[in-house]
């Protein structure tokens, strides 16, 4: 395979999501796993059947490795289009970079792992299976992804897992998880001509946000080695409807990160401590809506890990971490699968995804192969 032809072939297949349809990626990815003499599968949830995933294996036993990475972009906003300056799924190549929506997020980890899949089969016999996984839904939280596909049996248990994202081609072993929820103010609404008759539910909020502005600060005296602090931000407030009446409700949405190893039924007292200790009577508040999504850890200590950062030093010349991966991945679904180390791994920043001018560095995108295909010949190629 061309690396750079096969990249651009992932970016000339849009994949938006929403709405999710990953069908023609996924069975391009099969496609060429096929040609070169993988076992394939390209199964989908019945609730979305156009979510459709690719899954690879050549050989089997043990070590498991797996290489994971999703085939699901963002979409192109509408206030983002005229800001790209080059077709955003033409694959282009330019000043040494290959640009495109998905380039960096995530299909030239996708494109690496395929190359490292194609080397692996022109192997005599491998010492181990080696599994690529193509998962769709990643950008809208993979629960009909890779959760989808390990809680319905898709995919082993492993030895070692690379889900492919954006480190800088540095290891990274956590990223934080998330926890969601509303709070809610009620009040009373009267004229604003005299509005000390009635209870202004914004203005009982607007206390509320002051005590979990405090809670924002008080979290960072909670440090993970290499993810950083908790946070809570509020990101939504909604309340009113006309300048000239007290608002009876207020509503605020907020984003609660959360540090690898805290508990989330922790959090959720945490949260519902704060606003039940702020007095705003005769106003009321309540706090609900509580969505989860899971932290990943991994602690790097075994020889397969080991063998990991030496392949990255070798290549980078450099400190290969690890670090911390600031957004959330599918290797949160993937936990219960890791019966040894996972990490997250790829080319390039998070800074570049989701953004005008998307693109990759071939140079990085090129590191990326090496160190995987290096990874591989010390570990489960035969003649290691």
């Amino acid at each position: 395979m061309d690396s750079v032809q096969l990249l651009q072939g992932l970016v000339q297949i849009p994949s938006p999501n929403p709405p999710g349809d990953t069908r023609a990626i996924a069975d391009f990815v099969a496609s060429e796993m096929r040609a070169i003499g993988c076992d394939l599968r390209t199964p989908a949830p019945a609730a979305k059947p156009e979510a459709r995933n690719a899954i690879a294996t050549l050989g089997e036993g043990s070590p498991v490795i797996m290489l994971h990475a999703h085939i699901d972009t963002v979409p192109i906003a509408t206030n983002e289009a005229d800001k790209w300056h080059v077709d955003p799924y033409a694959g282009l190549v330019k000043d040494g970079a290959l640009y495109g929506k998905g380039s960096i997020d995530d299909k030239a980890p996708l494109a690496s792992m395929m190359l490292a899949m194609a080397d692996a089969a022109q192997q005599d016999a491998l010492a181990g299976t080696l599994v690529l996984v193509a998962a769709a839904e990643e950008e809208v939280g993979g629960q009909l992804g890779s959760k989808w596909l390990a809680d319905n049996g898709h995919l082993p248990s492993c030895d070692f897992i690379v889900v492919g994202e954006q480190t800088g081609n540095k290891v990274a072993t956590a990223h934080k998880g998330v926890m969601r929820a509303s709070v809610h103010t009620r009040g009373k609404a009267v004229h604003a001509t005299n509005p000390d008759r009635g209870v202004n539910a914004i203005v009982a909020m607007s206390k509320l946000i002051a005590a979990l502005h405090d809670y924002h600060n008080d979290l960072a005296n909670r440090l993970h080695p290499v993810v950083g602090v908790p946070t809570c931000n509020i990101g939504v407030i909604e309340g009113g409807s006309t300048a000239n009446a007290v608002p009876d409700a207020c509503q605020i949405k907020l984003d609660r990160r959360m540090i690898p190893r805290e508990d989330p039924n922790a959090v959720i007292a945490e949260l519902k401590a704060v606003v039940e200790a702020v007095d705003i009577a005769p106003a009321t508040a309540d706090i609900d809506s509580f969505v989860y999504s899971r932290w990943f850890d991994s602690g790097l200590d075994t020889e397969l890990g080991q063998i990991f950062l030496s392949c990255v030093r070798d290549e980078l010349k450099a400190d290969p971490g690890p670090i911390g991966y600031l957004p959330g991945s599918d290797a949160k679904h993937l936990t219960d699968l890791a019966r040894g180390d996972m990490i997250i791994f790829g080319p390039g920043s998070y800074e570049a995804a989701h953004a005008a001018d998307e693109h990759v560095a071939l140079a990085e995108y090129q590191a990326t192969t090496d160190i995987l295909l290096d990874f591989l010949r010390r570990t489960i190629y035969r003649a290691n």
